[in-house]
């Protein structure tokens, strides 16, 4: 039987969540180690930007010298577009607190955004980025395309995870993330985590977020989560999907 595997990712880092994300690391480090995918904001909301040079730049360049893969997130992580489609409108409102943003990106746009952090990136961290993922999973048209115009090796997205570059899919898996903004969305994350971390899947990917920390529920849901899914699963790096 093929090897079963997990995928791990801290979402949002940024110099603004520097504490959380080392929080995070440590977390996740008994049950991954360094086979954990960071997926980094170049500038999050237009507030928290990373420059050469800084130390947030340094921590990061240091990150990925000790094997952590570094994915672009976005540019800012906040949607500024305006929404034709209803369902692009649910689909902002319902999933994400305004932090859809390639949901509705032109292709010109979103080229320009991922060419951008794709080179910020690159040169802070001296590594080739190791792909792309929309802020909240979102993608709109123009995103897609413009991935594959930019040849990202990987994305993702709530169920799959895919090679832009070739257009093949990588892993048919679901993501177990959670959500504390209202006691609705805590509860049925809390109950999805449950669930999803024992079916017999052969992928699993599990991504966390700065927010977490501020639960101690959501803590111990990761914490449980991590431990169920590596009986049965090795940490692996995304990009073993390539191979």
């Amino acid at each position: 039987m093929p090897a079963r595997r997990l995928f791990a990712s801290i979402h949002d880092v940024a110099p603004r969540f520097e504490r959380e994300i080392e929080g995070l690391i440590d977390l996740l480090a008994p049950h991954a180690g360094n086979r954990v995918a960071l997926l980094v904001v170049p500038n999050h909301w237009d507030q928290s930007p990373i420059l050469s040079g800084s130390p947030f730049a340094r921590r990061l360049r240091r990150w990925a010298e000790s094997g952590f893969e570094i994915f672009l997130h976005g540019f800012y992580h906040r949607d500024l577009a305006r929404h034709d489609r209803v369902s692009d409108r649910l689909r902002s409102q319902w999933m994400t607190a305004g932090e859809g943003e390639f949901l509705g990106l032109t292709r010109d746009e979103a080229k320009a955004r991922i060419q951008a952090g794709r080179a910020l990136l690159e040169d802070v961290t001296g590594f080739p980025i190791a792909g792309f993922v929309a802020p909240a999973w979102l993608y709109g048209r123009g995103a897609v395309e413009a991935l594959a115009e930019c040849e990202v090796p990987i994305a993702e997205d709530h169920f799959s995870v895919w090679s832009p570059r070739s257009g093949a899919v990588l892993s048919r898996s679901p993501v177990i993330t959670w959500a504390s903004r209202t006691r609705m969305r805590l509860r049925s994350s809390l109950m999805a985590a449950a669930a999803l971390r024992r079916l017999p899947l052969r992928d699993l990917r599990i991504g966390v977020h700065p927010a977490d920390c501020g639960s101690p529920r959501v803590l111990s849901s990761i914490e449980a989560t991590l431990r169920v899914a590596t009986r049965r699963r090795n940490a692996s790096a995304y990009s073993e999907l390539l191979a």
